[in-house]
């Protein structure tokens, strides 16, 4: 599947009513009228992330007569995250899975799918909104590990993960200001490793359903890993456990 560039009002509204997934779509902070409604109401009952941005951006982004309106189409198809977990069940398994809360870059995506692919990862959740795009130059930071691995898109971060807990999986998130560290802590087990956003780390709400918050070994010196890095750690050290 190749991700494409959508512009103009009408263009996008029929886009919205084909049955072809959305990544996402833009519109400028100026943009108004009965269509601008439309696609904003197709957006939301399709669950489409949307943004108002500056006519700058979307100028930057398409040549083309856009109308104030981008949309871009997925470059995947997303999955959804119950179909994995029976799936791996099934299969005589533990699940793996790692759950990006606010990863916004698509250096760290493409690195942490890289990663994750190479470590036996089954599938990788991350929210609609305020995450990294998966668009062709995250795929090529991955080395195409974005198109190989399950991911799962979803609209509310918290629900899924409760809904993963209910699954039995136990849940362990990163934090360099956790007691323990990741090889004092069981991880034989079905697992769901969560990574916060670069800047500000796993929130707050999210920390109060995880089962262990862990740290990584590190020298005084440095202050933090960077996510793609931590998280690779990680993995590698779950990846040990099971040999």
């Amino acid at each position: 599947m190749k991700q494409q560039l959508i512009a103009g009002r009408n263009p996008v509204l029929e886009l919205l009513q084909s049955k072809q997934e959305v990544e996402k779509v833009l519109l400028s902070k100026s943009a108004s009228g009965e269509v601008i409604k439309q696609i904003i109401q197709l957006c939301k009952d399709n669950e489409v992330y949307f943004q108002f941005v500056p006519e700058v951006k979307i100028n930057s982004l398409s040549k083309a007569n856009h109308q104030g309106v981008l949309a871009f189409t997925a470059l995947i198809k997303y999955q959804e995250v119950q179909n994995i977990i029976d799936m791996v069940f099934s299969n005589g398994e533990d699940p793996l899975l790692l759950i990006l809360e606010n990863v916004t870059d698509i250096r760290n995506l493409g690195a942490l799918a890289r990663t994750a692919l190479g470590l036996g990862v089954h599938a990788i959740i991350f929210p609609k909104k305020e995450s990294a795009a998966v668009n062709d130059v995250a795929v090529k930071i991955s080395a195409g590990a974005l198109l190989k691995i399950p991911l799962c898109r979803v609209d509310n971060l918290i629900a899924t993960i409760k809904d993963i807990k209910n699954n039995g999986i136990h849940l362990i998130g990163l934090d360099g200001t956790a007691s323990s560290f990741i090889y004092e802590v069981n991880t034989k087990m079905p697992l769901a490793i969560v990574a916060g956003s670069e800047d500000e780390g796993i929130s707050n709400p999210v920390i109060r359903l995880l089962d262990n918050l862990v740290k990584l070994p590190m020298n005084d010196a440095l202050e933090s890993y960077n996510v793609s890095v931590a998280t690779a750690m990680a993995l590698y050290e779950v990846k040990r456990q099971k040999i």
